[in-house]
């Protein structure tokens, strides 16, 4: 079974945000990017799928940045493969920019399944699974928590809120929508991290982005407004209960 896995990156919600000149964006230029939690989640449930019955797994990005460090580390942890589709230019890039595009590069290979994660977030456009699957003329399941691959179909646990699930049975060529893997995603050495770069095993494929824009476009952005402050107390304990006892006098709580 061959598998693709498209990756995004996502900004480093530890990372402080600011916005650009224009209020269009995050601004970019000093932002720590990283792997969005869901598509690991979904190589991990590649990764196992390809263990338990063979095949191939392939990681696709969209040249993100710093999308080559989690491309090599993909490849550290077992996939087969890994390609970059560039061109798409710098800035938020819209799911159905990536399903548009995704869709072309696959209709020339030979691809079984696509796992990609569930949602993103940073995600306003739209979940890339369903998008993708609806442009390909594939079936298509969602918030998916387990796979098991079969002859031409895979079984799949669907998750419902309130913890319960259900299993359905997919006809392939198929998307996956993968909400958590059946175990956490695997840990990649530095070492083997390394060695996936020294081999050079990223393919370069230049795109070309769709002419007309889909799905939304962001006019504006806004900061949250601060609507209080934390006070930090010091001096001695004595000093600080009788700061908290005003405190808690100032708010009318006690008397």
């Amino acid at each position: 079974m061959r598998i693709v896995v498209p990756i995004k990156q996502t900004p480093d919600l530890v990372e402080e945000l600011e916005l650009n000149s224009d209020g269009t964006d995050v601004d970019r230029e000093f932002l720590k990017f990283v792997l969005s939690e869901w598509d690991d989640q979904a190589i991990e449930e590649a990764l196992l799928v390809k263990e338990a019955g063979g095949g191939e797994v392939i990681v696709v990005g969209f040249g993100d940045p710093d999308v080559e460090l989690s491309l090599y580390t993909a490849l550290a942890k077992g996939a087969d493969r890994a390609v970059n589709l560039t061109g798409l230019g710098e800035g938020w890039i819209d799911s159905h920019t990536r399903a548009a595009v995704l869709a072309g590069w696959l209709k020339g290979q030979e691809v079984d399944l696509v796992m990609a994660g569930v949602q993103a977030v940073d995600d306003l456009d739209g979940q890339l699974p369903p998008l993708l699957a609806a442009t390909l003329g594939w079936p298509h399941v969602g918030v998916v928590i387990g796979v098991e691959g079969k002859d031409n179909t895979v079984v799949v646990n669907q998750e419902f809120g309130g913890g319960k699930s259900t299993r359905l049975e997919l006809q392939l060529p198929g998307v996956i929508g993968v909400q958590a893997a059946r175990q956490p995603p695997r840990y990649a050495s530095i070492t083997r991290i390394r060695q996936a770069q020294q081999a050079g095993g990223i393919e370069e494929v230049e795109v070309s982005k769709p002419g007309a824009d889909a799905g939304i476009t962001v006019r504006r952005l806004f900061a949250p407004e601060k609507t209080g402050h934390a006070e930090m107390l010091s001096g001695s304990p004595e000093d600080v209960a009788d700061r908290i006892l005003d405190l808690i006098r100032s708010k009318g709580l006690l008397k």
